[in-house]
């Protein structure tokens, strides 16, 4: 017979959704592009798709046979539009027909083109009365939601927590919002086993290279403080224990838990085992919880997340001091800032397949970076690399220039101070200076803190993430340029502060990328449609969760009530 565990087994089960997708390659819409689309030569070489296009064409309006061509007309329809069928451009020079290949979509970069055709109209429009920054956000439109986790956690807690199954150890792997995603989880997991939690272990990551320990991140005696009336939480395992285990935490039994699983797969195959051995590790632990839970186990997600963790007190001090600097620098708009996740690192770029400006300079240290991270991953057989189609599907990494050409084509103006929170820019000289035009008042953390201040987190890219984290949460408008968990969290946390609200532009790539591909294009056009994309995220900013939706990206309502229900169950935790 089991032992007490805060659901019973034979509960509904919750249905464990399909993991998010992985960044990893996907094809996009557009496939098989042309090789090189250099000119066609004319002694034999024009393309003999045009002709068959033109008789085939030919042949149905001749004998009215549309409908049963049909099909065919599409098919050459679609494939015209990728560039694989595309008409050539024919000019005349010097009485010489010139005939010249149109290039696929998205496969020839030519942002820093449409920036030098825009760049005079944004000149015109600096210093402007109106900045987007003051009226980017029309919240009367949005329901309004206030954080209620004390109320809901109520029926969670216990003055006296109960007899313990046996200990849980989980290993958090990844980056900062990774380890916080496996922290959170835990603690549901153990609230859920009626387990005690032992301080999450942090695996040293190939990639992340921080070997931070749970403390050096986060406020550890005030995490087991927060959690004291729902779940047991130590900072290691008792002597008695481990002497059980001949003193090496690695004989405990690891078991593999299946990523998403349902909280009724825990009950059912992870608490038998807890109670019988007294203690188990899971490691990996990252993603192996569902999002669709019970909705006390939410709550327990939401304690954790949004109270019981907060960020060690060194961290705490940088970062409130680079807020306070953020919003003296922008006295000038009443204190509020734009912050930018900017995702352009070397690693990134390399991971995406997506092609810039650098020529053969940058393929080759592409290839380079690529076979360093992820060895031969990329050169498997039946791979094949499409930079074009990532680009027009909107799997590429937003540029520095890019971000800015789309900020100022929504109004944010040239007295905007822009926080660009990031690692370590690939050729940030080059790709930064467009930004820094644009945005004369642009900080990042290494502007804003001195070299002193920063010197304690140095080499430790989770204490880094977390100064960035800190200043993009309090900003004005934060601007999500590549996905991960870093904005996930961030817009769930934001939301949790701002009324329900994510205050985030979360840009539509795939309109971007057909907008950056046409150089031509008029400056009020151009304009128009970010002023649309700056009103859609708008309305998306308010969102609840769906089932299959993460509460750390939409808090409402497991974690918030709106406030007519939240002024009638406020209640208070005293912590």
């Amino acid at each position: 017979m089991h032992g007490l565990s805060r659901l019973g087994t034979g509960s509904n089960r919750s249905v464990s959704p399909s993991p998010p997708s992985s960044p990893r390659f996907r094809h996009g819409r557009y496939k098989n592009f042309a090789g090189g689309g250099g000119g066609v030569g004319r002694g034999g070489k024009q393309s003999a798709a045009n002709k068959i296009v033109f008789v085939l064409i030919s042949t149905v309006f001749r004998r009215k046979g549309v409908l049963l061509f049909a099909p065919l007309l599409y098919i050459s329809g679609m494939l015209l539009y990728m560039g694989l069928l595309g008409f050539d451009v024919v000019s005349l020079k010097n009485a010489v027909v010139v005939v010249h290949r149109r290039s696929p979509p998205g496969s020839v970069y030519r942002s820093p083109q449409l920036f030098r055709k825009l760049w005079p109209y944004m000149e015109a429009e600096s210093n402007a009365t109106h900045n987007a920054l003051m009226t980017a956000w029309n919240l009367k439109m949005h329901q309004g939601w206030k954080p209620c986790v004390n109320s809901i956690i109520s029926k969670t807690g216990f003055s006296e927590l109960p007899k313990s199954n046996g200990f849980l150890i989980i290993e958090a792997n990844g980056g900062l919002n990774q380890q916080r995603l496996s922290i959170c989880d835990a603690v549901a997991v153990a609230w859920l086993l009626n387990a005690t939690l032992v301080i999450p272990i942090f695996h040293l990551n190939s990639v992340w290279r921080d070997s931070s320990k749970f403390g050096d991140i986060f406020d550890e005696e005030f995490f087991v403080h927060a959690l004291r009336n729902h779940v047991n939480v130590v900072r290691e395992l008792p002597e008695d224990v481990l002497q059980r285990f001949d003193n090496n935490i690695s004989n405990i039994v690891n078991l593999r838990v299946k990523g998403w699983s349902s909280a009724a797969h825990y009950l059912q195959k992870v608490l038998p085992k807890l109670e019988a051995m007294g203690a188990v590790r899971i490691a990996p632990f990252s993603n192996r919880l569902a999002y669709s839970v019970p909705s006390n186990v939410q709550g327990v997600r939401c304690l954790s997340n949004f109270l019981a963790l907060r960020f060690a007190e060194p961290i705490r001090t940088l970062a409130d001091k680079m807020v306070e600097r953020m919003v003296m620098n922008s006295s000038h708009t009443g204190g509020k800032y734009v912050s930018v996740h900017l995702r352009f690192e070397m690693d990134m770029v390399a991971f995406s397949c997506c092609e810039y400006d650098g020529g053969e300079e940058e393929k080759r240290e592409m290839d380079i970076a690529r076979e360093r991270s992820w060895r031969g991953k990329f050169r498997r057989r039946g791979r094949v690399i499409r930079p074009g189609a990532n680009r027009m599907d909107g799997k590429c990494p937003l540029t520095p220039l890019e971000v800015g050409l789309m900020l100022r084509g929504m109004g944010f103006d040239n007295n905007t101070s822009v926080f660009v929170a990031a690692g370590n820019i690939y050729k940030a000289e080059k790709y930064m200076a467009p930004l820094k035009q644009m945005f004369p008042l642009l900080e990042t953390k290494d502007t804003l803190a001195t070299p002193e201040e920063l010197a304690p987190f140095k080499g430790h890219s989770s204490r880094l993430a977390a100064l960035d984290y800190t200043v993009c949460l309090h900003s004005e408008v934060f601007v999500t340029t590549q996905g991960g968990n870093f904005p996930h969290f961030l817009m769930g946390h934001r939301r949790y502060l701002f009324g329900g609200h994510a205050k985030t532009i979360k840009p539509d790539k795939r309109k971007l990328a057909l907008l950056f591909d046409s150089p031509h294009i008029r400056w009020e056009t151009f304009r128009r449609q970010m002023k649309d994309m700056l009103r859609h995220s708008d309305v998306k900013g308010g969102e609840l969760k769906k089932p299959s939706g993460s509460v750390y990206t939409f808090p409402m309502p497991d974690c918030m009530c709106k406030q007519t229900e939240a002024a009638a169950n406020e209640s208070s935790l005293s912590f």
